[in-house]
């Protein structure tokens, strides 16, 4: 066999099953009941992608919101009317319950346990935002059941938010799951936004005592040590991300002790202008070292 005849068959068996894929694919029957049950696999994986983008987004701005929020309480240190603070918070509270029903909606009708890594982040911080403000206010922690007793929506709020999206959906089905609309934070989330909030309190503490307020740092630092000891309770036995937030929250506290540590011991030697001063310092240093 010469060579052109051998590169001749040899192309001819390369194109060979080319042609077949072709003839192959232009005898599939689209009525195939196999290739409609593919189509309507394809339609609903879409659907579930696209809806855990949209509740990316939703966490996305809660988590943005919730930031704008504790950035707002901070003020509390130097402001003088403290309720139209903390009522201003309220306000953008709202907004974020807002977002937080709009991700409830998303979820009729689904397993929350698929889309729940899509909007956790979101909740923890919200929950560092809210119990934040309620620390300011009853220097006390706030329970999981009172933040998800506001998480609970009523027929009016949801009917409102629909009419401004769609128009209202005649199904009685409909209408009695949207009258039971809510979305409940878990346990582990409030966990996680609880060690969050002592990072926050930390930074309170010491710029409170830039503004001449002795009192907070030790109301901190009690408050910081019930908290530790719930967490060193909780041990190695909860969930992972749990027990990665309790080296964190132990920083925290010692930073706190720290602060009340020097007010006592050397609270009259340091003018009062010069103690954030000195706390931020030693605050520094010890970062320093534990990194070193």
């Amino acid at each position: 066999m010469n060579k052109e005849g051998g590169f001749r068959k040899r192309k001819h068996d390369n194109m060979q099953p080319r042609n077949r894929k072709e003839e192959r694919e232009s005898k599939v029957n689209p009525a195939s009941p196999v290739l409609l049950s593919f189509k309507s696999f394809q339609k609903e994986l879409d659907a579930k992608h696209d809806k855990y983008e949209r509740l990316v987004k939703l966490g996305r701005d809660i988590t943005i919101e919730s930031k704008r929020i504790i950035f707002l309480l901070h003020r509390v240190t130097s402001v003088d009317d403290i309720e139209e603070l903390l009522n201003e918070s309220e306000a953008k509270f709202r907004d974020v319950r807002s977002k937080i029903q709009q991700i409830s909606q998303e979820l009729i009708g689904e397993d929350m346990c698929q889309f729940h890594r899509a909007f956790s982040p979101g909740l923890q911080e919200y929950v560092e935002a809210v119990s934040f403000q309620h620390f300011i206010r009853t220097r006390s922690l706030i329970s999981l059941e009172t933040i998800n007793r506001h998480l609970v929506f009523t027929p009016t709020e949801v009917e409102a938010d629909n009419v401004e999206n769609s128009a209202l959906s005649d199904s009685q089905d409909e209408k009695q799951e949207q009258k039971s609309l809510c979305l409940q934070v878990t346990p582990t989330d409030y966990l996680l936004g609880i060690a969050d909030l002592t990072g926050e309190l930390m930074r309170m503490c010491i710029t409170s005592v830039g503004n001449g307020d002795i009192e907070t740092p030790f109301e901190v630092s009690q408050f910081l040590r019930a908290i530790y000891d719930g967490f060193t309770y909780i041990g190695n036995t909860g969930p992972y991300e749990v027990s990665k937030k309790l080296y964190t929250l132990k920083q925290s506290l010692g930073k706190v002790e720290d602060a009340c540590y020097t007010l006592t011991v050397r609270g009259s030697e340091i003018p009062k202008h010069m103690l954030a001063d000195v706390l931020t310092s030693k605050t520094s240093m010890s970062e320093h070292e534990e990194g070193v």
